[in-house]
C-alpha cells in the first residue's frame, strides 16, 4: 500500500526539527489537510521519552476523517514513531529520525506506510499520494524556516 520515504538535509539542529515534529497540537497551524488536533494524553516513560495519544482531523475535498494515533517520543535520540489507533485506516505507521551533522544542520529521515479502510478514499489518495507527501514534508520545512530563520 502507499509508502513514502524521504531523507533531507536541513540547516537546523536535530533538536529543533524534533521539537517541531513532536509538537502535534500545532499541526493544524501549518500542515495541509490537517484541520484539527487534540492530545488525549501524555505519559512520561522511564527512559525519558513520552507516549502521547493524539487525534488528528484530516480534511481532503469532500472527506473529513478523524483518526487516533499513539506517538512515541524518544528525545534522547531525536526519534518519533507513530502508530495508528482508530479511525479510517486499516493500518498506519510512520517514523521521523533526526541526526545532527558534524558540519552543522541535520539529516531528517521520514517514512510513512498506511492503507485506508475505504476503497474510494484509498483510490483518491493513491492518485495524489506522492505529491501529498511532498507537500507535507515541504510544510514542515517551511514551518522550520518560520520558527528558526531562513536557510543559509
Amino acid at each position: 500500500m502507499p509508502q513514502h520515504h524521504e531523507n533531507r538535509v536541513m540547516p537546523y539542529s536535530a533538536q529543533q526539527i524534533y521539537d517541531l515534529v513532536a509538537d502535534v497540537a500545532r499541526y493544524p497551524e501549518f500542515l495541509p489537510w490537517n484541520s484539527a488536533a487534540r492530545i488525549r494524553s501524555r505519559t512520561p516513560q522511564p527512559d525519558g521519552g513520552e507516549v502521547m495519544l493524539a487525534d488528528l482531523v484530516i480534511s481532503f475535498k469532500v472527506f473529513r476523517e478523524k483518526f487516533g494515533s499513539r506517538v512515541v517520543l524518544h528525545p534522547d535520540d531525536h526519534h518519533i514513531e507513530t502508530e495508528y489507533l482508530d479511525g479510517p485506516f486499516k493500518y498506519m505507521h510512520s517514523h521521523w529520525r533526526m541526526t545532527d551533522r558534524p558540519e552543522g544542520g541535520c539529516d531528517v529521515d521520514f517514512h510513512v506506510d498506511f492503507e485506508f479502510k475505504n476503497a474510494i478514499l484509498q483510490g483518491v489518495i493513491g492518485v495524489v499520494f506522492n505529491e501529498a507527501m511532498q507537500r507535507i514534508v515541504r510544510a514542515f520545512e517551511k514551518r522550520a524556516e518560520e520558527l528558526y530563520g531562513p536557510k543559509t
